[in-house]
């Protein structure tokens, strides 16, 4: 009997998958949405590419690198210009991704002490009502942060400008050749930094509201207090999450237009690399919206070119925090 049960052939079973109509639709919708949104982005990126194919043909990789925007007058040298025109990217570019780095470092700080004082701090009741408040905030058009930037921020701003270039010039970041406080890179990242700040925050209270129960309550039973326990137990596992929020957070202030444009005074004729405090720097999100509406033929066909040089730096963006986040996850495991 035992041999005969030994050599009878074991077969593994075969799980079959019943799908129901329901999850049939369910698996259809999601994959047209995300079909529709590669679509509508291959879209954008075609139209902006084809768009700025006239300016790219004619300056090439100079456009990206150069360092003056002059519209001269719209014509190129072969079609008979008298003033030809110049476009230059790069110190709109660099100003991009430096005021953005200003307001994420800002926003981080203030983004996750927010979250922490929401989830494990404040009363319930007090909690909800302050995450439905920073919620609201994140709603709140960026015209409306633009106008208040200029109008209220600006003139506080400006002494804590003052401020930093007193006690702290001697660092190259918080030095200026002239005294002109209010129109900065910094000013620009300060009202940046309040609109993502919920987005951040929104992203991180998520995060640190799945932390396993188990990993907090083995912590409290060792006798770790609560800022050891965030410290040492909550952090470290929301820590893909955090940079996922802030890289999203990141993506925002980059294609911020209308607050950065109230509070920046642009300067089109050289890179303002890192002096933050001064006040002449960049913006390509702004400089589209200064020029636009006096641009002639050629200079619209620059301003696409920018559209798509600010178009693939938050593709490129939205690669690297999704490769950090990965990362992050496949360590944990």
């Amino acid at each position: 009997m035992s041999t005969e049960l030994e050599t009878e052939k074991i077969t593994p079973r075969v799980i079959h998958v019943i799908r129901q109509n329901s999850d049939k639709v369910f698996r259809g919708i999601l994959i047209a949405g995300g079909l529709a949104a590669f679509v509508l982005l291959s879209g954008i990126f075609g139209f902006l590419a084809t768009s700025a194919g006239p300016v790219l043909r004619a300056f090439g990789l100079s456009f990206f690198t150069g360092k003056t925007w002059y519209a001269g007058d719209g014509l190129l040298p072969s079609e008979g210009s008298i003033d030809p025109p110049t476009f230059g990217l790069a110190p709109m570019l660099w100003g991009s991704l430096l005021i953005a780095v200003i307001a994420v470092a800002i926003a981080i700080p203030m983004a996750i002490g927010i979250a922490l004082a929401a989830t494990y701090f404040l009363p319930k009741k007090i909690a909800f009502a302050f995450t439905v408040f920073v919620d609201l905030v994140a709603a709140i058009p960026s015209i409306v942060f633009g106008l208040w930037g200029f109008f209220v921020l600006m003139q506080h701003g400006a002494l804590w400008a003052k401020w930093l270039n007193t006690h702290l010039g001697f660092i190259p970041f918080f030095k200026v050749e002239f005294e002109g406080f209010e129109q900065s890179p910094f000013m620009a990242g300060l009202v940046l930094a309040i609109m993502i700040t919920p987005i951040i925050a929104a992203v991180s209270r998520e995060i640190f509201a799945s932390v396993p129960a188990e990993l907090i309550n083995g912590a409290q039973a060792l006798g770790a207090s609560r800022w050891t326990m965030i410290r040492n137990v909550v952090i470290p596992f929301s820590k893909s999450g955090i940079t996922g929020g802030a890289m999203l957070g990141l993506g925002r202030a980059l294609g911020e237009t209308i607050a950065v444009f109230f509070v920046l005074q642009l300067f089109f004729d050289e890179i303002n690399w890192i002096r933050i405090l001064e006040s002449t720097g960049g913006s390509v999100a702004s400089l589209i919206v200064s020029r636009f509406g006096e641009a002639q033929p050629l200079e619209i066909s620059a301003l696409f070119g920018a559209g798509l040089a600010l178009f693939l730096v938050t593709l490129a963006v939205n690669a690297v925090a999704t490769a950090i986040v990965s990362s992050t996850n496949r360590a944990k495991k």
